[in-house]
C-alpha cells in the first residue's frame, strides 16, 4: 500500500476545477482526481527533482500508480467561494466565482501497489518538493506515509455493475488509463503512411502524429493545446466511478473548536508581488496591515487585538495586543513574509478577521500591490522560523530605536543609572526594556552599530530603514534606530522586539551564531 498524505496550509483551501468544467460554473473536485495528482507529480519532477531522479525511475512510477484506482480518505470539509472581479479588454471587468474545498485536517490517497525502495525514494522527494497542486493559490504539503500505513477509505472507486451504498453518492474522477490499455489505443491509433503521387511515403496528417507513446508523455499534455486539438478528455485518461458521503461537506466541520489546549496567538502570511518590499519598509508594511486590520475589525469585540485599546479607549498593558513582523524572503532583503503575534490570542473572531485581510491587495499607495497568502495559524512552536526559535545570543534585523531621549548634565557629560549606564542610550533602554517588559537581565550588550547584517553577505546602514510611521500617535523615534546584539547566560525564546515601532516591525531580533 502507497499512501500519500495532503495539508493545505493556506488557510485549508484547495482549489480545484474538474476537467471538462468552467471556473465559472463553482464546481469542486472532490476527492481529487489521481491524473492531477500525477500531472503535479511529473511537473514537481521537472522543475525540482530530475538531478536527483533517473527518468527511468520517474516512468516505472507512473506506470505503477496508474496500474490501480486509489482510495481516498476524505477529511470534514466545506465547499465555499469568492466573487470579485477581474479586469478583461476594452478596460471592461468580468466577475469571477472563485469556489474552493476548505478543511482543517489531511487528505489521504492510497493506491494499492508495493513500489521498490528506489520508486519510494522518488515519491518521497516528489512529495517533499511539491508545492501546489491545482490552482497556484492552493499552496499544499505533501509527505509519503510508511508503506502499509492504513487509511481510513470513505470515497472508493465503484466497481462495474455494483450500485451506488446507501448514504453515499457517485461522482466522476479523471484518472489515468491502465498503461498497457494506453499501449493498445495508441497502436490502435497510430498514423498510417500514405503514398504520394510521387511514390513517397508521407504520415498522414492528423492530430494523431502527437498521440503520447506512454502514460509519462500522456501527463505532459498542456491543458490549453489539449482543447485547441479537440479533446474531450486528454488522450491516456479515463473516467472512473467513484463514491462518496452524501454529506462529505459539513458546515462547520472546518474551523477548529473556540476552546483549544493552546491559544492561537501566531498568524503567518505569504506576501506575492511584482516588486517585493525591501525589509527597510517594514514599519511601512506592517502601519499597512495593522490599519487593515483596525478597519475589517471595526465595532467587533476583537478590535482591541489589533487596536491594542480596549472599548472605552483604555490602552491595553504589557504589549499583549498584536506585533507585526516583516520577514526576509528569499532574495537580497526583500520581504517576504508577514507575521502576526499576539500573547494575549487570537479568539474565533479575531481569526476571520485575519483571513479576510488576503481577499484584498495590501498595499495601494505609493508602491506594488501585496497579495496575501494565509499560510496557518498555531503558535510559537508551530512555525520553525528564526524570530521564534531559543537562542542565547540574538542580533538586530531591525534597527532598535530607544524610546527616551539621552541625558546629559548642563556641562555635558552624560546621566548615568545605578549600574553605570548612560541613560537613555540605546544600551541602555534596551537594557531597561528587557528588564520591565520581559524580566530578563543581558549578559552583555553591544556597542550600538550603524549596519545591520541582515544575511551573510548581505548588509545594510540603519539610515536604510524607515523608522517613522505614516499615522497614529508618536509617528517617530527620540533617536535613530541602531544595530545591537544581546547576550544572555540562557536561552531565550523569541520573539524579541523593543523599542519604539516594535508592534510595527522595528526592534526585532534573530538568533545569531
Amino acid at each position: 500500500m502507497t499512501v500519500i498524505e495532503l495539508t493545505f496550509p493556506a488557510g485549508g483551501r484547495l482549489h480545484a476545477t474538474p476537467w471538462g468544467r468552467h471556473v465559472n460554473e463553482g464546481a469542486t473536485e472532490w476527492p481529487l482526481s489521481p491524473w492531477r495528482i500525477q500531472r503535479a507529480l511529473v511537473a514537481t519532477w521537472y522543475l525540482k527533482a530530475r538531478d536527483d531522479i533517473d527518468e527511468a525511475v520517474m516512468r516505472s512510477l507512473m506506470n505503477s500508480m496508474a496500474g490501480t484506482l486509489p482510495s481516498c480518505e476524505l477529511p470534514p470539509a466545506i465547499q465555499s467561494h469568492t466573487r470579485h472581479y477581474m479586469p478583461s479588454k476594452g478596460g471592461d471587468k468580468t466577475k469571477v466565482f472563485d469556489t474552493f474545498i476548505q478543511t482543517s485536517q489531511p487528505l489521504r490517497i492510497a493506491w494499492n501497489v508495493d513500489l521498490d525502495e528506489s520508486q519510494r525514494a522518488a515519491l518521497a522527494i516528489l512529495c517533499e518538493r511539491l508545492s501546489y497542486l491545482g490552482r497556484a493559490e492552493s499552496i499544499v504539503e505533501a509527505k509519503l506515509l510508511p508503506a502499509g500505513a492504513p487509511i481510513n477509505a470513505n470515497s472508493l472507486p465503484l466497481p462495474k455493475g455494483e450500485e451506488v451504498p446507501e448514504g453515499c453518492e457517485l461522482v466522476r474522477v479523471l484518472c489515468p488509463n491502465l498503461p498497457e490499455v494506453h499501449d493498445a489505443w495508441v497502436a490502435a491509433n497510430r498514423p498510417q503512411e500514405e503514398t504520394t503521387a510521387k511514390g513517397k511515403k508521407s504520415k498522414a496528417k492528423s492530430s494523431k502524429a502527437s498521440l503520447p507513446q506512454s502514460i509519462f508523455e500522456a501527463l505532459h499534455a498542456e491543458t490549453a493545446t489539449l482543447q485547441a486539438e479537440g479533446w474531450l478528455i486528454p488522450p491516456g485518461a479515463r473516467w472512473a466511478d467513484y463514491t462518496r458521503q452524501v454529506e462529505c461537506f459539513q458546515p462547520g466541520a472546518v474551523r477548529p473548536p473556540l476552546q483549544q489546549k493552546k491559544p492561537v496567538t501566531v498568524a503567518r502570511f505569504a506576501i506575492s508581488s511584482a516588486v517585493l518590499p525591501r525589509i527597510t519598509q517594514a514599519i511601512s508594511v506592517a502601519e499597512r496591515m495593522h490599519q487593515t486590520l483596525a478597519k475589517r475589525s471595526d465595532g467587533k469585540s476583537c478590535a482591541r487585538v489589533f487596536i491594542g485599546k480596549e472599548a472605552n479607549g483604555e490602552p491595553l498593558k504589557d504589549h499583549q495586543h498584536t506585533h507585526i513582523f516583516c520577514e526576509l524572503g528569499e532574495k537580497r532583503d526583500s520581504i517576504g513574509y508577514i507575521t502576526l503575534y499576539a500573547p494575549m490570542g487570537f479568539d474565533h473572531e479575531a481569526q476571520q478577521v485575519i483571513e479576510d485581510v488576503q481577499r484584498k491587495a495590501l498595499w495601494g499607495h505609493g508602491g506594488h500591490d501585496l497579495e496575501l497568502i494565509l499560510l496557518g495559524f498555531g503558535d510559537v512552536d508551530t512555525f520553525d522560523i528564526p524570530i521564534f526559535r531559543k537562542s542565547k545570543r540574538w542580533t538586530s534585523l531591525t534597527p532598535f530605536v530607544p524610546t527616551r531621549h539621552a541625558k546629559h548634565y548642563a556641562d555635558g557629560r552624560p546621566k548615568l543609572d545605578e549600574n553605570g549606564w548612560p541613560i537613555g542610550s540605546p544600551a541602555q533602554d534596551l537594557r531597561r526594556l528587557l528588564k520591565e517588559d520581559h524580566g530578563l537581565i543581558p549578559k552583555a550588550i553591544s556597542q550600538p552599530d550603524t549596519k545591520i547584517t541582515i544575511r551573510p553577505e548581505r548588509t545594510l546602514r540603519t539610515l536604510q530603514f524607515q523608522t517613522e510611521r505614516n499615522h497614529g500617535n508618536g509617528k517617530r523615534g527620540h533617536q535613530s534606530g541602531v544595530g545591537l546584539t544581546v547576550e544572555f547566560d540562557q536561552e531565550i525564546q523569541g520573539p524579541l522586539a523593543l523599542g519604539y515601532g516594535s508592534h510595527f516591525g522595528l526592534g526585532l531580533f534573530v538568533p545569531s551564531a
